[in-house]
Parts: structure tokens; C-alpha cells; sequence
């Protein structure tokens, strides 16, 4: 009895998600938007897709919303999906609205998913790049800085694969 407890208390502490990893299969990512809208990020295949982990309290992160604002409405109309993730407390959610609700892309509160298979990213701001079919091309951390033209290069090719 005492062997099947120990097995049961390491099967638990194993995260039950492998996370975001380039090469692979977007993890799910289930949640309503600060705007109430739902979000689900399996609905989004077919489209190139930013996942964008930010804090209110990040200094990098407000750095980084501007470009990202700039490149979703330069690339949107090319069928850009772009979706910030708020790693905020629910308590913060005022704060979170009152600073992403300056741009135009939507964004998520993390504590709010219903399905998150992401699990926190090691730092903040940290995006993933999603192809059209679904799989992690690229994670972009704040070292270096993301700029227009570096997140750009990443992008343009995966805009123009069909």
C-alpha cells in the first residue's frame, strides 16, 4: 500500500502537459478573452498564429506590446492571429484589461483557461510562433528584444506557405 501511494505522488507531480516546444504540436490553450469572447487556439489551424506571455508588471512586456500591436495590424489582414496571455493573478484582471485594451489584439487571463497545456513560460514577455498547420516554429524571448523587423522575418515566410 505504502509503494502504490509513492507511485500515485509521482504521477501526480508530473506536469500533465509537456508544454510549448518548436517542432512540435501547439499545446491546447481554451479561455475567454478580457473581453468575454471566447478563445480557443485548435480553432485557429490554418491561420499563423502569435501566442504572446506578457505581465502587467513586466517592464519588457510593455516594451514589447507597441511592436506586436504594429506587426498584428500589418500582418492581420493576411490571416495573422495573434493572442496575448496574460500570466497576471485573476485578482489583477482590471489592470490586465485597463493595459492591453491600448491595442489592438486580443488577450487571454491564463488563470482563467479552462484548457492550458502551455503551463507558464520560464520568462516573460515570451512568444510562440504557430504555423498554418498547427506546429511551434519559433520562441522569441526578451533576449534580444523583439523588434518589428526580427519578428517579421520570422513571419513573412510563414504567411506566404500555404
Amino acid at each position: 500500500m505504502k509503494f502504490l501511494l509513492i507511485v500515485l505522488m509521482t504521477l501526480c507531480a508530473v506536469p500533465a502537459f509537456a508544454g510549448a516546444e518548436i517542432g512540435q504540436p501547439v499545446p491546447a490553450l481554451v479561455a475567454p478573452q478580457l473581453d468575454d469572447k471566447p478563445f480557443d487556439l485548435a480553432k485557429q489551424r490554418g491561420k499563423v498564429v502569435v501566442v504572446s506571455f506578457w505581465a502587467t508588471w513586466c517592464i519588457p512586456c510593455h516594451e514589447e506590446m507597441p511592436i506586436l500591436d504594429a506587426v498584428y495590424k500589418k500582418y492581420q489582414p493576411r490571416g495573422l492571429v495573434l493572442i496575448g496571455v496574460s500570466v497576471d493573478k485573476a485578482r489583477e484582471r482590471d489592470r490586465a484589461y485597463a493595459m492591453i485594451h491600448k491595442y489592438s489584439y486580443p488577450s487571454i487571463l491564463r488563470s482563467d483557461a479552462t484548457v492550458d497545456e502551455f503551463g507558464l513560460p520560464d520568462e516573460v514577455p515570451t512568444a510562440y510562433i504557430i504555423d498554418r498547420s498547427g506546429t511551434v516554429r519559433a520562441m522569441l524571448t526578451d533576449d534580444p528584444p523583439v523588434t518589428e523587423d526580427s519578428l517579421g522575418k520570422v513571419l513573412e515566410p510563414l504567411l506566404t506557405e500555404k
